[in-house]
């Protein structure tokens, strides 16, 4: 008679041998490990992770398994989403994402021996930091995967799958389209990791925002090395009538170093019931959130307004990528 074991031990992708055709062991740093297969899987992954959460609520996929969420900048609903992700999918957290100040790093210590310690308690670590390339470093010296929640004025991979994800599910389709953005695209990581994915498909691209706020050379020079219809422009008016995406960014006040310009820019884009009158009856617009006037409330009311639906999907892209770096998708 054979005994069952005491234990059944969930083995953990090893990130040095990766498996093809999945995301078992990766690090999700950049939008550009990405090809369109891959997201394709990921997208599927995720509208089933919304089928089971609808159905059931939660499911034990993850249990046994730890997210530790390190967060060293301020977040709302990048933070939740991926507690919640990893809750929906029966596993655990430790969240440090309401006061980094309060831990060890108040003493100094390293991101390099932060990220060490925390994946002595977990299977997997997000990170949220506000220097480019943290997310990277943190990959260097983890053996679990690290997910980059955010890294500066960087890269914000998983918001830009969750964007894309919300353009699929909400206009049935991504080539084809034209997709405008507003705002701040110097320091939105939000719209760098976009037009990066963007790129991968037969899209128009429309970049509206003041001067000193134009999108990074960096990125643009990839658009046109990609040889997109792009163009930039001043006047959201230049947009509103043919876009069938409005992507609306904050103008982030934390990453000016002179207030006075950003006194300048702050209101210079308002999306308003009035000006929705003149843009398609279909077509989507989209937010990262947190706003700060730049999307009247009254615009929420419109069907067109996909922003909360968009918050939702991020916590399904999530969950889709916490089961595929560990193996369970």
């Amino acid at each position: 008679m054979s005994l069952k074991p005491l234990f059944d031990f969930a083995i953990l992708p090893d990130k040095n041998h990766r498996q093809p055709g999945g995301l078992a062991g990766w690090d999700i740093l950049s939008v550009d490990q990405f090809d369109k297969a891959q997201l394709e899987y990921v997208f599927t992954r995720a509208h089933e992770m919304r089928e089971m959460v609808q159905r059931v609520g939660a499911v034990d996929l993850l249990k046994g398994y730890v997210l530790a969420c390190l967060f060293y900048e301020p977040s709302t609903r990048t933070s939740a989403s991926f507690i919640a992700a990893m809750e929906r999918l029966g596993g655990s957290v430790i969240p440090i994402t309401q006061g980094v100040q309060f831990s060890s790093v108040s003493k100094g210590e390293t991101l390099a021996d932060t990220i060490r310690t925390l994946e002595q308690y977990a299977d997997v670590i997000v990170l949220r930091h506000p220097d480019i390339g943290s997310a990277q470093v943190a990959a260097d010296y983890a053996r679990v995967p690290v997910l980059n929640a955010g890294d500066g004025a960087g890269e914000h991979p998983t918001q830009a799958l969750l964007d894309l994800f919300t353009i699929r599910e909400e206009l049935g389709q991504i080539d084809g389209l034209k997709v405008a953005m507003v705002g701040d695209l110097r320091y939105g990581r939000t719209v760098h990791s976009l037009t990066k994915l963007l790129l991968q498909y037969d899209v128009s691209l429309r970049f509206v925002s003041p001067e000193i706020l134009r999108m990074p050379l960096s990125i643009m020079n990839r658009v046109i090395d990609a040889g997109k219809d792009a163009r930039e422009t001043h006047d959201v008016a230049d947009v509103i009538e043919n876009a069938d995406v409005l992507y609306v960014t904050r103008v982030q006040k934390e990453r000016f170093t002179d207030l006075a310009q950003y006194e300048e820019v702050k209101n210079m884009y308002e999306i308003t019931p009035e000006l929705m009158t003149r843009a398609k009856q279909k077509m989507v617009v989209m937010h990262p959130l947190p706003r700060v006037g730049e999307i009247h409330y009254a615009v929420d009311h419109d069907p067109r307004a996909a922003y909360f639906r968009q918050v939702q999907n991020g916590m399904f892209i999530r969950m889709a990528l916490l089961a595929a770096v560990l193996g369970k998708a």
